[in-house]
């Protein structure tokens, strides 16, 4: 095994502490969940088309004839290359477990995909403003073709990872009021006051999750000045660990040719801020992230 590039910020973590190279869950258990679909729009000016991800809960054991929320899962720059791991580095996978679904009383779960494609070694086709519509519309076919005949839809959730958690913000800004809860995780793009007070205004929860060390993103440039509008917020949990952890306990490393372990807070969110050992990475918050939201279900 090659030995690990050292993260530029190794000198600055605790003494005692260690540094965990990769999350401790397994890739891939649940993708036989999914399904995956397409969805095309035709207008005057051109045809677009968007393939997806889909869990439908009545497939798992929960009842038909019922309301169930749905949660969009927006993936990351360069994730749609990545086949059904998108499903994971999304942030969606877990959410169609038994564990997790128990705490949503069951959920839908839509993991739309950009279409991304490299040219000359670049990525190219992630999500920007050009994408807002047809997602929208994507959201809208999938709960008149797969939610409502099954029993109607109970409320909307839009999860964002890094450039995923930017097209959350881009379309919470586009669609006021749509979505019931925004959680952006290392967001490339954090929403300004007045979105926030948009959120108030439609009574649009807001989960909040940025680490404090994000190599891709300066904590004290972007959220620092951001924090008290946020503590103001009718419905709004702040998580800014100091550290990003895996579940080991250990402070997260990624490097990819360049470090991005501490951008990587999808890999906490993902293990609904528990350690493996059951411990909490958040003592506010005994159900993790999972619980936060469901309350907005109550």
């Amino acid at each position: 095994m090659s030995e690990k590039p050292t993260p530029p910020w190794a000198d600055q973590i605790p003494e005692g502490s260690f540094i965990s190279y990769e999350p401790t869950y397994k890739v891939g258990e649940y993708f036989s969940n999914f399904h995956k679909g397409s969805f095309s729009l035709q207008t005057e000016q051109n045809s677009k088309a968007l393939s997806y991800y889909f869990y439908d809960p009545t497939e798992h054991g929960y009842e038909k004839g019922k309301a169930y929320p749905l949660l969009v899962f927006m993936h990351g720059m360069s994730n749609a290359l990545e086949g059904d791991v998108c499903i994971n580095y999304a942030g969606a996978e877990f959410y169609s477990k038994s564990e997790y679904q128990k705490i949503f009383g069951g959920a839908y779960i839509l993991v739309p995909l950009a279409n991304e494609y490299i040219e000359n070694e670049e990525v190219l086709g992630s999500w920007d403003d050009s994408y807002t519509s047809i997602v929208h519309d994507l959201i809208e076919s999938f709960i008149k073709t797969h939610i409502e005949p099954n029993g109607g839809l109970n409320k909307k959730m839009v999860f964002g990872n890094s450039n995923g958690g930017a097209m959350a913000v881009i379309l919470t800004r586009a669609y006021p009021g749509y979505f019931n809860a925004i959680i952006p995780m290392g967001a490339a793009e954090i929403p300004d006051e007045a979105l926030l007070d948009s959120y108030d205004e439609h009574d649009t929860a807001l989960f909040f999750a940025a680490g404090k060390h994000d190599e891709f993103s300066s904590y004290e440039e972007n959220v620092v000045p951001l924090l008290p509008r946020l503590k103001k917020m009718k419905r709004c949990y702040i998580y800014t660990p100091d550290w990003v952890q895996n579940g080991d306990h250990g402070i997260a490393s990624i490097n990819f040719g360049w470090e991005m372990g501490q951008h990587c807070i999808i890999n906490p969110m993902h293990c609904n801020l528990k350690f493996d050992d059951g411990t909490l990475m958040d003592e506010n918050l005994p159900d993790g992230v999972a619980g936060w939201l469901s309350h907005l279900l109550e």
